[in-house]
């Protein structure tokens, strides 16, 4: 893929210069669709000053809890959650929907920022996105290493544990190829094709909109 520059991240803020967040019911999310198979990603904005990757202070966003109960139960310790959303460019469409072979139909990424009050001071302590895949809310958890949004944690009801944990650790370089770098172990192919391809389209994306610009 070209040079690119939808969840815990430790004092930081995967999800910079988001203002205003999106309101609705149910978790908003980013679809995407492979083959018969389409994600659905939402990102959440910030209220409070946010930090990027880079450590840069933001301003503060709106503050509307409209977080899913799956993306809370990642934060156990969190006491107020924000979402934030920014447009995907164009040109960056293209060039995830190339390398994924995937479809990027919700240009509106969403992201969800967990904030904990301990020690009487406001602190990110995480950021998650929510996409769709094979029928399932998939929550992909993500930390910062050296300015990359990197995958920490997935999770989804009724799917293995021992499928969604081959993710941790994994970036926007690398490939998610079921039968290679991750198994099926424990889900039908369908079902780990399907997620697999839906989780790497939103580390793409959260690379875009929030990585550091690099070369390979």
């Amino acid at each position: 893929m070209k040079k690119i520059t939808v969840l815990s991240i430790a004092g930081l803020s995967l999800l910079a210069g988001l203002a205003g967040a999106c309101s609705s019911d149910s978790a908003p999310s980013n679809t995407t669709t492979a083959g018969s198979s389409s994600t659905a990603n939402r990102p959440a904005n910030t209220t409070a000053a946010t930090t990027t990757p880079a450590g840069n202070s933001e301003p503060a966003a709106k503050t509307n809890d409209e977080t899913p109960a799956l993306v809370k139960a990642a934060f156990p310790d969190a006491q107020s959650f924000n979402t934030q959303h920014k447009d995907i460019p164009a040109n960056a469409i293209a060039d995830i929907e190339k390398d994924t072979g995937g479809k990027i139909t919700e240009t509106d990424h969403h992201s969800y920022l967990a904030f904990s009050t301990a020690g009487g001071k406001r602190t990110q302590i995480g950021a998650a996105t929510v996409v769709k895949a094979a029928g399932k809310d998939v929550v992909v958890v993500y930390e910062n290493k050296g300015g990359m949004p990197t995958i920490k944690d997935v999770r989804a009801e009724g799917v293995s544990p021992d499928f969604l944990k081959q993710f941790a650790g994994k970036g926007h370089d690398d490939k998610f190829q079921v039968g290679a770098d991750i198994k099926a172990a424990g889900v039908d192919e369908a079902t780990a094709k399907a997620i697999a391809q839906a989780v790497r389209i939103d580390s793409l994306t959260m690379q875009t909109l929030y990585g550091a610009a690099h070369s390979h």
